[in-house]
């Protein structure tokens, strides 16, 4: 099966792979119901009934996933046409906020409800914590950024809610940019031989390098690394690599490691360009949004 050409269109303009939140969203569904139909609904549901229901916030925060739930209620059979987005992706919503109204078989709602508030709860968790990095530095140049530490299978789901949240995407995956950690330093002998080796390799592939002390930066910086990722430096080491870095204009530098929100505006200040955090996709909570049905808005 394939998405409905309308939904498929939404997720395009999002920046997403249809073929892959459709395969997502089949494997939650698929999840749900490995282990028979979904009886309770089938048990307190009359057949043929149409019914109305919006998806509510619960608390403040910053939505994302609208499109992929329109990918979750089209897997379960119930067309675009039933879904009436409230909100954008990307919208600060408060708490009582509606942001997406059905009218669809009642049935098949039931059984998707979940499936869908799964991927909009944690969507949304990912844009609203992303959100609250980019305002704590807001003005000071430094751009917030995720990492490839996501939930298997969700990866670009999650990038995608961090753009929600105001951040910038790392690397998708392992060759669409080049990242020399500790164990590529080992491996190659040192950061100057890894990196002549990954641009031998692959001359015109983006390149990161990771440097754990000032003096791993200095020589990352000699080799013509562009971008320098500074693992778990203090705020002392940061401002140092900065000053290093002033000495090679296309340098960039990136703090990544141990990073708390509290902390994230004066890692920001010591000039680095961006903020590395795992946190993100890792570790953000779901943000709570449910649905409510109108319980007088049935029809059969």
């Amino acid at each position: 099966m394939t998405l409905h050409p309308q939904v498929a269109e939404k997720l395009i303009a999002a920046g997403l792979d249809p073929a892959g939140t459709e395969r997502a969203a089949r494997c939650a569904l698929d999840e749900d119901f490995s282990y028979g139909p979904d009886l309770t609904s089938a048990a307190t549901a009359p057949p043929g009934v149409t019914a109305v229901a919006v998806v509510v916030a619960r608390e403040p925060g910053v939505l994302a996933g609208l499109a992929v739930a329109l990918a979750v209620l089209d897997a379960a059979g119930i067309p675009p046409a039933a879904a009436e987005p409230l909100c954008d992706d990307g919208d600060r919503i408060g708490r009582g906020t509606e942001v997406l109204r059905l009218t669809a078989p009642l049935r098949e709602l039931l059984g998707a409800e979940r499936t869908m508030l799964n991927f909009l709860t944690h969507l949304s968790g990912v844009a609203t914590t992303t959100r609250a990095w980019v305002d704590a530095v807001a003005g000071s140049g430094c751009a917030v950024r995720d990492t490839r530490k996501t939930t298997p299978g969700l990866r670009q789901l999650e990038k995608y809610a961090v753009r929600c949240g105001g951040g910038v995407n790392h690397r998708m995956g392992l060759g669409d940019a080049a990242l020399v950690k500790d164990n590529h330093v080992a491996a190659a002998g040192g950061i100057t031989a890894a990196i002549r080796a990954v641009r031998a390799a692959a001359p015109g592939l983006p390149l990161e390098v990771e440097c754990d002390d000032l003096d791993q930066v200095r020589d990352a910086l000699t080799a013509g690394a562009e971008l320098i990722l500074l693992d778990n430096m203090d705020l002392v080491s940061l401002h140092a690599a900065v000053a290093l870095a002033r000495q090679y204009p296309a340098a960039r530098l990136e703090a990544s490691g141990g990073l708390r929100l509290g902390m994230a505006r004066a890692v920001a200040e010591t000039g680095v360009d961006f903020i590395a955090v795992g946190a993100l996709t890792h570790s953000s909570p779901a943000l709570d949004l449910g649905l409510d049905m109108a319980a007088d808005a049935r029809e059969r």
